[in-house]
């Protein structure tokens, strides 16, 4: 008796299809975009002289691009032969949004302010992204554990507080600033992506915004012709070298890093589980441990060669496919931004495009990634959503109070804090609920999301894991070392004990319940009866994946 081959038929693989050219230039502009952003934020906000962020970060980034992609092409092309299938769509990559913004302004940005050296924080970014990258690898073995016991509400909370608080506030404030220019684009921006509507000749809708936006500023006088030229002079071939120097600097002072680069690790790899599932339901069941070891790998060569960005696979791979991506879609766009990147010619868009026609996009980014948290967890955690929003708020608005400060010349320490809170401000308040925000979302995400499902065992473990963080200072504390945080740390171990203690009574009156006799004939329907006439809330139910969002 024979058996049939499990090998399927071989097929051939066409490199191109026509449904790549769509989703080449969809994923090619979008991950342009993200690189304008990045570069933007390196040069005004942290000040990095124009030369290494031309000349060394973006190069890094190619080389992160045009490897991760030809790895995504490689998985895209064995599945396809493995299963005898030409329909197989490619994983997207880039560098992560989140982490662009986090990095900017959690890490090098408060550094900057306190050295007053960009190069000093240029490489503490660099560590942090190179603790990011070994992260995701070690998560690639031990991910879906940490996923089993964390709660998504906690993970997806507190990078809402990021995207609200780091994302949004920046872009939205700075659209204020030429609302003639941004306004029009986010307009396009919100009807193209949450309406039905299709913009004429099927555009792509962030190019459409981007070329309304520049239009405008350019017609307005909002840009200048000189700035053009002078850019121009800077395109010129750039290539990077590793500098194990640079980011051994960075490394010399990790303790501060971890507080950000431990959870933001574990969504990372949380996020490459979660599309990895996402292309699976669209037919294209990938490796996870090959995906998240690529996305490591790129954030450790990156932070090696000079780039702070980790990249990671994009969210969105069944919109590139159903847009008719295949397998070469995202190593074509890999390859062309990479390109920009060596050839110096985001310098040259920077000049081309105004700023006002580019942040209405990151606030989108921003609401979107906020909007996530409460559209993709049960609606009984919404007060654990928050819960995790709060520390990044609470970080932001400290930051924000120490920046305008520095700006008058003085800090918080010398105004006094009676002075302070003579003026209504809660400032050491904010500044210990704001230290260590991502992680310290993370706990009071995950015990409020335990609490409210009464799984009090588990929340007693989070309010633990608190008080170990809080003590050496991961979270709630100015700086991380021993015994730092010595009243955070009794609040939380006392919480403990709180929540062990209604576990005990819930599992005591659990087993009573248990062992309570069955009713005899006649009282079943009784009981029932009354049941159904006793008023109280009723049980919450949470609608199927399956089931379509409204348009």
């Amino acid at each position: 008796m024979t058996h049939a081959s499990s090998e399927a038929p071989p097929v051939k693989l066409p490199w191109w299809v026509a449904g790549d050219t769509n989703a080449f230039f969809g994923l090619g502009f979008n991950t342009i975009v993200n690189v304008l952003v990045l570069s933007g934020l390196c040069l005004t906000v942290v000040k990095i002289p124009g030369a290494e962020v031309f000349g060394v970060i973006l190069p890094a980034l190619g080389v992160q691009l045009l490897l991760g992609n030809v790895y995504y092409t490689y998985l895209a092309r064995r599945l396809a032969r493995r299963e005898g299938r030409d329909d197989v769509c490619a994983m997207p990559y880039g560098p992560s949004v989140p982490h662009m913004f986090i990095v900017v302004f959690v890490i090098m940005l408060p550094i900057y302010l306190k050295t007053q050296s960009p190069l000093v924080a240029w490489a503490a970014g660099l560590a942090w992204s190179f603790i990011i990258g070994l992260i995701v690898l070690v998560g690639a073995f031990v991910g879906p554990w940490i996923r089993r016991f964390t709660p998504q509400a906690a993970m997806l909370g507190t990078l809402a507080g990021v995207s609200i608080a780091f994302i949004s506030m920046r872009p939205a404030a700075q659209m204020f600033e030429a609302l003639w220019i941004a306004l029009p684009v986010m307009m396009i921006i919100l009807i193209g992506f949450f309406t039905d509507l299709k913009l004429p000749g099927n555009i792509p809708v962030g190019l459409a915004a981007l070329l309304v936006g520049t239009a405008i500023g350019w017609i307005g006088g909002y840009m200048s012709v000189p700035d053009v030229v002078a850019a121009a002079q800077d395109v010129a071939v750039s290539l990077p070298t590793a500098d194990f120097g640079r980011l051994g600097a960075g490394l010399a002072d990790v303790a501060p890093l971890l507080a950000t680069a431990i959870p933001l690790g574990i969504y990372n790899f949380t996020e490459g589980m979660t599309n990895v599932e996402s292309a699976s339901v669209a037919g294209d069941s990938y490796n996870l441990r090959a995906v998240l070891l690529a996305d490591g790998t790129g954030a450790v060569v990156g932070s090696v060669l000079g780039c702070p960005f980790p990249p990671a696979v994009y969210i969105g791979h069944p919109g590139w496919k159903a847009a008719g991506g295949r397998t070469t879609y995202s190593l074509a766009s890999g390859i062309v931004v990479a390109l920009m990147c060596f050839l110096g010619l985001f310098s040259l868009l920077g000049a081309l495009l105004p700023m006002p026609a580019i942040v209405p996009i990151l606030l989108y980014i921003g609401l979107l990634i906020g909007a996530q948290a409460f559209r993709e967890t049960p609606a009984r955690h919404a007060v654990a959503v928050v819960f995790a929003i709060i520390p990044n708020i609470a970080s932001w608005a400290s930051g924000q109070i120490d920046d305008a400060l520095s700006a008058a010349g003085t800090t918080a320490d010398k105004v006094g804090e009676d002075a302070l809170t003579n003026a209504g401000l809660v400032y050491h308040g904010l500044a210990l609920l704001g230290g260590g925000a991502i992680l310290a979302g993370l706990v009071l995400g995950s015990i409020t999301a335990f609490v409210i499902d009464k799984r009090f065992f588990a929340a007693a473990a989070y309010s633990a894991a608190g008080a170990v963080l809080g003590f050496i200072g991961l979270i709630h504390a100015p700086s991380v070392g021993w015994a730092v945080g010595g009243q955070i740390a009794l609040g939380y171990l006392f919480a403990a004990i709180v929540l062990l203690a209604f576990g005990l009574v819930e599992r005591q009156r659990g087993s009573a319940q248990d062992a309570t006799p069955e009713p005899v004939d006649g009282e079943t329907e009784d009981a029932d009866a009354e049941e159904a006439t006793v008023p109280g809330p009723r049980a919450e139910t949470t609608p199927s994946a399956a089931t379509p969002e409204p348009a």
